[in-house]
């Protein structure tokens, strides 16, 4: 809101003032003065009105040009409104400035409290939005801070490391820094967590990577990233995530840690960059476990498996087979998972291209025993499903 001349005034006259020649402040006060004397009476004379602070000082901006002036005139009033309108249109009596030809126009009688009215409510408003923002949550808010002092709670321990609650019973985990960080990640539900707690990798970090599909999720700067090259070292890492650059895990947003964990990439391809000479290990982590859920294939299946890959190389094709050793079907390698959806008593998918966790996943819904194909195209867990690969097949 502006500021007004005299905090007094209840009204403020705006008029316009248009003089054939040059004249400067003093001639136009003079003339309003003078010019409205005894116009009105005494009662509302301008000079005894400004004298007992009921016409506040006069506020004049002059500007000339060509020959011609022209000005602003601004007139506080605490008159009520119909004697302050009489006073306005009072001024539109002038005629002349000094000895110039003069005319002023009223443009506006201006009820200052509406200003000060606006200003009020327009406050109201924000601090009513304030209040409602800052001091009284909604009861989402309530939920969701209680939900989260919950999920805090739940802090466990496994062999003396930090841990979320279902750390063991996960086939997937996440690998943190901190016990900080596996607090954030249970404030947005993520219970699968097992913090390293140091700057060496313990035992148990290395023997559960070797059990479970395991994910670094680091600090975005270069701590992190130190920590990072250890576990690609001596543990079997299949995924790595990293915060923002320079951003910790324990400080991330709900949304930047979901964003991390999705965009997470093989940690093979990270090796690459860190010039670590991958471990030989295991593709199948449950590779014990598969034995028991499936007997050895026969030395019949196992050359049947291998006539067929050899028959696809190159091809871009793939087989279903049904335990008989019949081919149920025949399509190219990208129509693959729209077949098997297809189908039922599919014994094993035979492919000329290389494994990922989408089809092992498809072969667990349709019960498949055996998935025969070039090799892997990224670290996997395949329990319940036996995987040959064209290796298995060289000295047949």
């Amino acid at each position: 809101m502006a500021k007004l001349s005299q905090s007094f005034a209840k009204y403020l006259i705006n008029a316009e003032l248009t003089a054939k020649g040059i004249v400067e402040k003093p001639d136009i006060v003079g003339a309003i003065f003078g010019q409205t004397e005894g116009l009105l009476g005494s009662d509302l004379d301008l000079r005894e009105l400004q004298r007992t602070g009921r016409i506040g000082r006069i506020e004049v901006n002059v500007k000339s040009e060509n020959g011609t002036t022209h000005a602003t005139i601004v007139i506080p009033s605490s008159l009520d409104a119909s004697e302050t309108c009489l006073i306005a249109a009072s001024l539109e009596a002038i005629e002349k400035v000094g000895p110039c030809d003069s005319e002023i126009k009223v443009t506006s009688v201006e009820d200052v409290r509406s200003q000060k009215r606006k200003f009020v409510i327009d406050r109201a408003k924000e601090l009513m939005k304030s209040l409602m923002e800052d001091i009284i949550p909604n009861s989402q808010a309530i939920t969701e801070q209680i939900r989260q002092a919950v999920r805090t709670a739940e802090i466990s321990q496994y062999k003396g490391l930090s841990c979320g609650p279902d750390l063991l019973k996960s086939e997937d985990i996440i690998i943190v820094e901190g016990r900080a960080d596996v607090v954030n990640l249970l404030k947005y539900g993520i219970k699968n967590t097992i913090a390293i707690e140091g700057s060496k990798i313990p035992d148990v970090i290395v023997e559960l990577s070797k059990e479970k599909t395991t994910t670094a999720f680091l600090d975005g700067d270069r701590g992190g990233e130190l920590d990072l090259k250890k576990l690609l070292d001596i543990a079997e890492i299949d995924y790595v995530a990293r915060g923002p650059k320079g951003k910790e895990v324990e400080e991330l947003t709900k949304k930047e840690v979901f964003k991390a964990l999705r965009d997470k990439i093989p940690a093979d391809i990270v090796m690459d960059e860190f010039n670590i000479k991958k471990h030989h290990h295991n593709h199948d982590k449950n590779a014990n476990n598969n034995n028991n859920n499936h007997p050895a294939q026969n030395d019949d299946e196992k050359k049947l498996f291998g006539r067929l890959l050899e028959e696809i190389v190159g091809t871009r094709a793939a087989y279903l087979v049904n335990e008989h050793g019949q081919t149920m079907a025949k399509a190219p390698i990208n129509e693959l998972q729209n077949l098997m959806m297809n189908y039922s008593n599919i014994y094993a998918v035979v492919f000329d291209g290389k494994v990922n966790q989408a089809i092992i996943n498809l072969s667990k819904q349709k019960n498949v025993r055996y998935i025969v194909c070039m090799g892997y195209q990224e670290r996997v867990s395949t329990r319940g499903i036996k995987i040959l690969t064209l290796r298995d097949f060289e000295h047949q």
